[in-house]
């Protein structure tokens, strides 16, 4: 029966695009970030839904869509050039099958990243875009927030409707991206125009809010923790009510502390001491080789070469025993252990190149929304009031995101290239806007200038 619900309900969005081309761009983000083909039994995992949602959204592009507005920039640019390097090393990898596999996703995600500002022409299209990637993460996370609510959850135990944790379904990764997604369910519950801001709207978001910030607890995921952190410290620093809203921010937490799981509090507790942690022991190692490996190899060893690295590091725990309570330590070897980092992913993958390419990506998208938020934070117009609080929900969601893939290999996720896109689609947006409107100035000053007499 969820077979047959799954394929109607894309039939039918598909269907729908066929008239409102959009909405294929919107089916594929529904696609790449439910990925509902984990969700089937049996007929949608012989179907490769992606695939044929990515064409079908470029195809509908490509006929009816009008494309006079189009603008390509510099950043895209960037993404074809970490496309073709990963192609490169793709060809030269390490280990070329386990790479192909996943180059199969790799290049379409990216590839997404350049295609979306292409459609994100109007003001319409971008809050449509950031609605859907928030409702089709709540899906995701309304279940893991209601889970954990009901039963408290527990590391490697909440179950987010599938057994495969991979993709946005890991505790680490939808932790990461819930918190992330938070400044932007708030702009849309106050500047939002397909759902009008009433409080009907406002309770769902606050709810889902709610749910975002439950995730970390439900999954145990000490990323999550590092991203609320950071959050609540991006937000606190645009507050105007600093001196208010930090004390009770503080208060909150402290009062929250009782009602936590206490393996969560126990778990969170290893972030001061790695050594005390295996999965965080691992990962300084794994980091520590990565450094060694792209010595040696500067163009770096192509997808999932982390499948060649051995190590042995030092782990300790604390015994309680007859003898009373002593530390022991012990050496432990390891061997094919993930990066757990975006940033040595990239590293090791695709060597300095394509790690500079990446982080060059990143650091001007940043640049250009800092830009925009600063532009635009005194426009208070009903056509411009939106669009600083919008470049500061994708300012904050993004170094949110980038400071939880230090700790998660989460490099090549769609919805990080949505997020560039949305970003990326905002600013030529707004170029298009300016040019307009100094083309229409300098019309009328002409005009003006030929009325004039003589």
């Amino acid at each position: 029966m969820r077979d047959l619900f799954f394929i109607a309900f894309l039939g039918v969005f598909g269907l729908m695009g066929l008239r409102r081309p959009f909405l294929l761009v919107a089916l594929y983000a529904y696609i790449d970030i439910v990925s509902p083909q984990r969700l089937s039994y049996f007929l949608l995992n012989s179907i490769p839904i992606s695939a044929i949602a990515f064409a079908l959204m470029v195809g509908a592009w490509l006929l009816v869509d009008d494309k006079k507005d189009c603008r390509f920039s510099a950043r895209q640019g960037l993404m074809l050039l970490l496309l073709a390097w990963c192609g490169y090393t793709t060809l030269t990898a390490d280990f070329p099958a386990e790479a192909l596999t996943k180059w199969n996703w790799v290049w379409k995600a990216i590839i997404a990243g350049v295609f979306l500002p292409l459609v994100l022409r109007t003001r319409l299209r971008i809050e449509a875009l950031s609605l859907f990637m928030v409702l089709c993460a709540s899906t995701i996370i309304i279940n893991g927030g209601m889970k954990t609510a009901l039963s408290g959850g527990g590391y490697g135990v909440l179950n987010l409707m599938v057994e495969n944790n991979s993709g946005l379904y890991e505790g680490s990764i939808i932790s990461c991206v819930a918190i992330s997604l938070i400044p932007i369910i708030l702009w849309l519950s106050r500047h939002g125009t397909i759902f009008p801001a009433d409080w009907k709207v406002k309770s769902f978001c606050y709810c889902l809010c709610l749910a975002c910030l439950l995730m970390p607890v439900g999954t145990e995921a000490r990323t999550g923790l590092v991203c609320i952190v950071v959050l609540a410290g991006l937000m606190l620093m645009r507050s105007k009510r600093k001196f208010v809203y930090g004390p009770l921010m503080l208060l909150a937490a402290l009062v929250s502390i009782p009602f936590l799981p206490a393996s969560f509090t126990q778990r969170m507790q290893t972030i001061e001491n790695h050594q005390g942690d295996e999965s965080a022991s691992t990962r300084v190692a794994v980091w520590m080789w990565t450094l060694d490996y792209v010595k040696a190899h500067p163009g770096g060893g192509g997808f999932d070469n982390y499948l060649q690295n051995s190590f042995t590091y030092v782990a300790q725990s604390t015994v309680t025993d007859s003898g009373g309570t002593r530390v022991e330590r012990r050496l432990v070897t390891d061997r094919s252990r993930a990066y757990h980092s975006a940033y040595f992913e990239l590293l090791g993958e695709q060597g300095y190149f394509g790690f500079a390419i990446w982080a060059l990506l990143h650091l001007i998208c940043f640049i250009r929304t800092e830009a925009i938020r600063r532009a635009y934070r005194n426009r208070d117009g009903p056509d411009e009031a939106w669009i600083a609080p919008f470049a500061l929900a994708l300012q904050q969601g993004h170094i949110v995101y980038m400071i939880g893939s230090l700790f998660v290999g989460i490099a090549y996720q769609p919805f990080i290239f949505m997020m560039l896109a949305l970003q990326i689609g905002l600013d030529t947006y707004l170029t298009r806007k300016r040019k307009a409107a100094a083309k229409q100035q300098l019309d009328a000053a002409l005009a003006l200038g030929h009325r004039a007499p003589a």
